[in-house]
């Protein structure tokens, strides 16, 4: 079989569930549905806008109650590990990153086995406080060096929550104020037990169909980023897989390289292939958002160069600090800067830019104005202002196409 880029473009939106809004008002089920639909849901601190997680979740859902992600977690339907990054999985793939906590050394910079043998009784005293008095966060623990308290200068407390945390010995039981609450594996997932543990190759080939799955179509070498498994390895994992008929191979037009499909897909396909998957949905998306968290991916599907400057000195940054990319009908037509002024009730946009050769038509300034409205409605910030644009001049248009449809939505 073989796809146009169009076709394959919206297979995977539709995977993702980025085609279209769902037709009711979000329920906490859906964020847990949404959640196992990605497989994993990346952390990021930053809320100059809603921390990541939780964009990623209202791309897709449109209005919800930002604390059923919490709730979530605490209930035990979700959990926090290293999948992609630090992220939050379902509960039910806890098996699936034991063998990471095991071997934590693996996991490169956040897990230090020499530090871990020269602070043991530190450690042991942390673990034995906890299982006396129960969960802790960091802040519970004053610092005592005189220290800034960097990426690289974490206090012996919070470096040995980490560490414990990587390998397993204690989870995430909830959070507070978004803070990381810390407590025993034992009580948070009492019901596990490592005898059941499934081989290092079960799991390599377990995450790989699961990657695939959630891509809803992908590269072989785009696999491996998913969960971050080894590139080596995973490349020959998928191929395994569509020899033994676990996926399917597909061509795409123009590639020079086949591209593979989970058979639960295959509904998908078809619809894509008849030409039956329109994607209607506007929305922003979280710069960590499955869409486009692999820039290579990002470019090859969506013609989409994107890279976040949040990291990059003020003077050397081309679109701003934290820019959302925007999709529009089953195209990333641009790029905003926003802040959420959440006190003055102002979401501001700082710069928004539009994709070379996209044109700044009536229908799509209403499309993205909508967006906008949306989205600084969620974060209880209805004043929408926008600033500069490129190209020039469609401020004012995006603001016009907000306020018509509040005003419409107040009707």
């Amino acid at each position: 079989m073989i796809l146009s880029q169009t076709q394959a473009r919206a297979l995977m939106l539709a995977a993702q569930g980025l085609d279209r809004r769902p037709a009711k008002k979000a329920t906490k089920a859906d964020v847990l549905r949404t959640i196992r639909r990605m497989c994993a849901l990346q952390i990021d601190t930053i809320h100059v806008v809603a921390r990541s997680p939780y964009l990623v979740l209202w791309s897709r859902l449109g209005d919800y109650d930002p604390k059923w992600l919490e709730e979530l977690l605490s209930e035990g339907a979700i959990f926090e590990y290293w999948s992609h990054e630090a992220c939050f999985l379902p509960v039910e793939d806890f098996a699936l990153y034991r063998h990471r906590m095991l071997d934590a050394e693996s996991l490169g910079w956040k897990y230090s086995k020499a530090w871990v043998r020269a602070h043991r009784p530190a450690i042991e005293q942390l673990l034995a406080l906890i299982r006396e008095r129960g969960p802790v966060r960091s802040a519970d623990f004053e610092r005592t060096d005189g220290k800034a308290g960097g990426w690289w200068e974490w206090k012996t407390e919070k470096r040995a929550l980490e560490s414990l945390f990587t390998a397993g010995e204690l989870m995430i039981a909830r959070r507070h104020n978004f803070q990381r609450v810390y407590d025993l594996r034992e009580r948070v997932l009492p019901a596990w037990n490592d005898a059941g543990l499934s081989s290092v190759e079960e799991v390599k080939r377990a995450l790989a169909v699961k990657a695939v799955r959630a891509l809803g179509i992908a590269k072989a070498r785009w696999v491996s980023d998913y969960f971050r498994t080894p590139k080596r390895e995973t490349l020959a994992t998928v191929s395994a897989l569509a020899d033994e008929g676990a996926l399917h191979r597909v061509e795409i037009e123009d590639w020079k390289e086949p591209a593979f499909i989970h058979p639960g897909n295959l509904k998908l396909l078809k619809a894509a292939t008849a030409g039956l998957i329109e994607p209607e949905l506007t929305t922003l998306l979280s710069p960590f958002d499955p869409l486009v968290w692999d820039r290579e991916r990002a470019r090859v599907m969506f013609d989409f160069d994107y890279r976040l400057e949040c990291y990059t000195p003020a003077p050397k940054r081309r679109y701003g600090y934290f820019t959302l990319p925007i999709l529009r009908r089953g195209a990333l037509v641009g790029r905003l800067d926003a802040k959420a002024h959440r006190r003055e009730g102002v979401f501001e946009v700082k710069s928004l830019h539009l994709e070379t050769g996209v044109r700044a038509s009536a229908e799509l300034i209403g499309d993205i104005g909508a967006a906008l409205r949306e989205c600084a409605a969620w974060h209880g910030t209805p004043e929408l202002v926008v600033r500069q644009t490129d190209p020039p001049g469609i401020a004012a248009r995006l603001q016009k196409a907000a306020a018509r449809g509040r005003r419409r939505s107040r009707a």
